[in-house]
């Protein structure tokens, strides 16, 4: 893996993490006691779902063992920055993917431990690797996760005004990083990308369509109303690629497990697009519904 990666990747996700705490506030975690049923179900969609869909298209596809736990790794990130503009341009209720995206970035310090761990010792097996792995594992989601949007969060709380001014450039900046660390590891593994895309590339798409469907029937589910199910399905369609890379590459050291994040990372754009028209089309759809008369 070339050095601007390895140096830089670290750095620029933890840009893309301080990114998203600048936009939360407290009220973002405490939306679970407002808004129990609709948080519930996110969190079933994103830390549930996800990874067993990941595992059982791993199988059904047949990947090779570093494919396999490369898609596991994907499934078990946190959504991504881009989700709540996602679903902003959906239509659906963007504070609630906000939430979303606050608590799995917390969460995924326990969480993405034990999935990592388990999909390393099915898959590859090597049992001394994975304890090291893990240990690393957990210093680097928290070092590069938490710590960078906490810090967000303090900022906006210390100086709300700043934050307001420079929050667009923020995000764009954000996501100009997010496309550069795509490029870089596309570049840099051209060659297993190219090898592994007619078989990766299913299961990757397949992932991004289950979830998303998913996220609307978990709504449905939860009897939420159809912003909310548009919310959960764009949060679980949209995952942080750049912490699979950042762990593929970075934490356990092998560049070919970030192969399923990159090819993720460019048809859930694909799966955005498709949600966005989709989505536009059911809410209208919902707004010219005759309503039931009165007596």
């Amino acid at each position: 893996m070339p050095d601007i990666i390895g140096t830089l990747l670290p750095l620029a996700l933890a840009f893309i993490m301080f990114s998203v705490g600048v936009t939360l506030v407290p009220a973002d975690f405490t939306r679970l006691v407002r808004e129990p049923r609709a948080v519930i179900a996110g969190l079933i969609g994103q830390l549930i779902l996800l990874p067993v869909f990941a595992w059982g298209l791993a199988v059904a596809w047949q990947l090779p063992p570093e494919m396999a736990v490369g898609l596991v790794i994907l499934g078990a990130c946190p959504g991504g920055a881009s989700s709540a503009l996602i679903t902003h341009l959906a239509r659906g209720t963007a504070a609630l993917s906000v939430t979303l995206t606050a608590i799995t970035s917390v969460v995924a310090l326990a969480s993405m431990p034990i999935v990592v761990q388990v999909a390393l010792r099915v898959f590859l097996g090597d049992q001394d690797a994975i304890e090291l792995s893990i240990l690393r594992l957990v210093r680097g989601v928290f070092v590069i996760t938490t710590v960078p949007v906490a810090a967000g969060m303090l900022l906006r709380a210390w100086r709300p005004a700043l934050v307001d001014r420079w929050q667009g450039t923020l995000g764009r900046v954000a996501t100009t990083l997010f496309v550069l660390i795509v490029i870089a590891t596309f570049v840099s593994q051209r060659e297993a990308l190219l090898a592994n895309l007619s078989s990766v590339g299913p299961a990757a798409a397949s992932l991004n369509v289950a979830v998303m469907l998913s996220g609307i029937a978990l709504g449905f589910a939860f009897r939420l109303d159809r912003r909310d199910a548009i919310a959960i399905a764009s949060e679980c369609g949209l995952q942080n690629a750049a912490l699979g890379i950042f762990i593929a590459t970075s934490i356990l050291g092998a560049a070919s497990l970030a192969v399923p994040s990159v090819i993720y990372a460019l048809l859930m754009n694909v799966g955005a697009f498709g949600l966005i028209y989709g989505a536009r089309r059911w809410i209208a759809a919902e707004a010219v519904r005759p309503q039931p008369r009165t007596v």
